[in-house]
């Protein structure tokens, strides 16, 4: 079959669009960012937007350009909204497009992944975050086209744990923590699949050529508390029990409306909402439809080393961590040399390179603002470049006080010794940066 995965760059669209291939069918990739340009024709991937293209003219101009399509799987989601993102026009008009213009052009079947809501949703509708609403309506549309011939399959997962997942990647560098607040106290119910299971349902329901139109949960065969799937989180990574500590309820609602003004989508009203509902299903559902159980939480990372994971969930928040103390020295750095520390002992340090008077207030000032300014890129701007010129920038002021003011080698505080650790952070930083195609242009 000739099958549309959109969202195919997505964690669940890779590993969907991979098990599909190697069933033998043809998959073109819906993505928002082809790798050639437009005005190329490239069979296995087309330029998607759910953010524009909510109509379904749209839809069905492009997929009467693609061929007769069999099956389409939609994967796009987010989490949370921003100004130019919204649940209602990436989770329900974009769909419900697609799906209108897809029973227009003969499409067979659609695959929607949705989500799972809250425990008590039927009973109380009105506490859905907005999240859930969007993923409901487009549910409901795919839901009302059925009569007209076309089947569908809608899965309903909670968390999906997978390896390159970025929940799991969440979850994993959150457990690798020495310390670590929760919410309450952590007895919130989730119910994890692993990526294989779902991609092993959407596999069997598309094998089957009478396919019949289903709505499952796509849970995994235990609810387990949120600080529980910590625990199983950092008991694979081989690391010792964690130190748990748990943060009130009202002070979690404040912190969340707070961390609103940051730059991050992991703490929002409502994904603590949604985690206060208790997100757990009846597996048996998936479990028929599997012929099997879905696998249980001792079978999630198999095969792969503990120091692995642990590896790249501690790098999860140390490189972050890094660079905001590496930030705060250079600002600190500039912030003494601008003026906290007397301007006349700066000047008589610089009295050994033979710079006095207006010479050596331009060289202070020069190197002030070299400071600041690579604070600041610290911040916005990691790059391996970047960090290259820090430590040629150290290793070269460690040189030149070598030659005129060896006696600082020798000082019971140790100012130039500590370069050495500062060295050693910019090798880790220059060791783990990906740096993109895009940056190196």
């Amino acid at each position: 079959m000739k099958i549309l995965i959109c969202g195919a760059q997505g964690f669940l669209g890779r590993h969907i669009s991979q098990v599909l291939q190697d069933a033998g069918h043809e998959v073109c990739h819906g993505v928002r960012k082809p790798k050639l340009p437009e005005r190329l024709i490239d069979p296995e991937e087309i330029a998607i937007d759910y953010v524009q293209d909510t109509e379904p003219a749209i839809w069905e101009k492009r997929l009467r350009r693609l061929g007769q399509i069999d099956v389409i799987v939609n994967t796009v989601g987010i989490l949370n909204e921003t100004t130019e993102l919204s649940f209602d026009a990436i989770h329900r008009d974009a769909p419900a497009a697609l799906f209108y213009a897809a029973a227009r052009c003969g499409v067979k079947s659609i695959v929607q992944i949705s989500a799972l809501g809250g425990a008590n949703e039927a009973e109380h509708p009105e506490a859905m975050t907005g999240y859930m609403q969007s993923k409901r309506a487009a549910d409901k549309a795919l839901i009302e086209l059925a009569p007209g011939g076309l089947s569908y399959l809608i899965l309903r997962p909670s968390l999906v744990v997978g390896l390159d997942g970025s929940s799991s990647q969440l979850f994993r560098s959150m457990a690798s923590l020495p310390l670590l607040g929760l919410p309450g106290r952590g007895e919130q119910q989730l119910q994890p699949i692993h990526v294989d299971d779902l991609c092993a349902a959407i596999a069997i329901w598309l094998a089957d050529e009478n396919r019949h139109s289903l709505v499952l949960n796509a849970v995994g065969p235990q609810a387990m508390s949120y600080r529980r799937m910590l625990e199983i989180y950092r008991l694979a990574m081989g690391m010792p029990a964690q130190c748990l500590f748990s943060i009130p309820m009202p002070v979690m609602r404040m912190a969340a409306s707070a961390a609103r003004l940051l730059p991050q989508n992991v703490l929002t009203p409502d994904s603590l909402r949604m985690l206060e509902q208790d997100n757990v299903a009846d597996a048996t559902g998936l479990a028929a439809h599997l012929g099997r159980l879905a696998k249980s939480h001792k079978d999630w990372f198999t095969g792969i080393p503990a120091n692995m994971l642990a590896s790249s969930a501690i790098a999860g928040w140390s490189l972050p961590l890094f660079r905001y103390v590496l930030a705060l020295v250079w600002f600190v750095t500039a912030a003494v040399s601008f003026g906290l520390y007397p301007v006349s002992g700066s000047l008589a340090l610089l009295q050994p390179l033979g710079l006095s008077g207006a010479p050596a207030m331009f060289m202070l000032m020069a190197a002030s603002t070299l400071d600041l300014c690579l604070g600041l890129a610290t911040l916005l701007w990691p790059r391996r470049i970047l960090w290259l010129m820090q430590i040629a920038l150290i290793v070269g002021y460690s040189c030149v006080i070598a030659i005129y003011s060896p006696e600082y080698y020798l000082h019971p505080f140790g100012p130039v010794l500590k370069n050495l650790p500062i060295l050693a952070l910019l090798a880790y930083l220059f060791a783990h940066q990906r740096d993109t195609l895009r940056d190196t242009k």
